[in-house]
């Protein structure tokens, strides 16, 4: 299961609207085959791994998946059908489907085949591998990433004169595969008209991997937008959208119905990150704090109205040159009590 959660990290953000999924076909302690799902409409995970080996291989086998089978037809035919088909013996998995069409019927349906089943195995794993998808299916709204870059004193900009980036050229890169792992990226119209980003995908990783370049999505009150913006008139111009006078709820949700986003990272400035936090939007954030004092500039959460303070929950801690990056899930704070 190890193995199969792998190769569905190779899946992450490739799949949308369908969930990244990953797959080993065994005998014993020997792997026949891998596989992962690869971009929506294409083979699923099962399907991939059963496609290298021969019907003899796969006959008494072991069928090993992140995410309980599909067992109703989409795209594509259901996968335990599939399994059923090849004579694959048993069949192993982490997470239970939180889509309610196919919750808990994969098991039921192999078993009435005479097949063993065995579901929950290393489920933490397989859940988190699947966390935004699982958000899209259950609730119709994009997994919300928040990600921005502050000083030590809180500054989202430097000063005027020492140029735009607060952060490192390594914190940036690692930045820039976050693209990779969202369907759309959501700025606000302030951040468009003083930075001019090009929002654009360009690790070489996520390139290879087969990831497009997410949509690029500004929020605008009044519609008055720089024409010659990098949006507007790159190559990727046909995958911008404009919401005028839209709440980030609305276009969030239909982000989700409309264009099939699982999940959105918001680059936004304070006043985007501030709604976005104010209104309970946001599920994962990831900052990158830079070992300089700013004493002016831009800070995150501006106007923000918290019912409760907010902390990173399961949060990690990399250094990427000399900044520090927190990434964590959003949830309410602890609060240490008197004793």
């Amino acid at each position: 299961m190890r193995v199969a959660l792998r190769e569905a990290g190779k899946a992450v953000g490739l799949t949308s609207p369908n969930p990244p999924v990953g797959c080993v076909i065994a005998r014993g302690t020997k792997i026949l085959s891998r596989g992962h799902h690869r971009r929506a409409g294409g083979p699923h995970a099962e399907i991939e791994a059963m496609q290298g080996l021969t019907a003899r291989a796969l006959k008494g086998s072991t069928a090993y998946v992140t995410l309980e089978p599909c067992s109703s037809k989409g795209k594509t035919p259901p996968c335990v059908t599939a399994i059923r088909q090849a004579g694959i013996a048993r069949v192993v998995f982490g997470s239970e489907d939180p889509n309610p069409i196919n919750k808990g019927r994969a098991g039921r349906i192999l078993r009435r085949y005479g097949i063993r089943v065995q579901g929950g195995v290393l489920s933490r794993g397989c859940d988190e591998v699947i966390r935004p998808w699982s958000k899209f299916i259950s609730t119709g709204m994009p997994w919300v990433m928040a990600k921005a870059a502050t000083s030590l004193d809180g500054r989202l900009t430097r000063p005027a004169n020492e140029g735009q980036w607060l952060s490192s050229a390594a914190s940036r890169v690692d930045a820039g595969k976050l693209r990779g792992e969202v369907d759309a990226i959501l700025i606000g119209a302030g951040t468009l008209r003083d930075d001019n980003p090009a929002l654009t995908l360009r690790d070489p990783a996520s390139l290879r991997r087969g990831k497009q370049q997410p949509l690029r999505v500004v929020l605008t009150r009044k519609g008055r937008l720089p024409k010659d913006a990098q949006v507007f008139t790159d190559s990727h111009r046909d995958l911008t959208l404009v919401y005028r006078a839209k709440s980030l709820r609305a276009v969030l949700k239909d982000l989700a119905a409309k264009h099939g986003c699982a999940s959105v990272m918001i680059e936004g400035g304070g006043k985007l990150l501030g709604d976005a936090f104010s209104r309970g939007l946001v599920d994962e954030a990831c900052l990158y704090i830079a070992p300089i004092f700013c004493g002016a500039g831009g800070v995150p959460l501006v106007g923000a109205s918290l019912p409760s303070s907010r902390g990173l929950l399961d949060a990690s801690v990399k250094r990427f040159g000399q900044d520090v990056r927190l990434r964590g899930l959003v949830g309410k704070a602890k609060v240490e009590k008197k004793g």
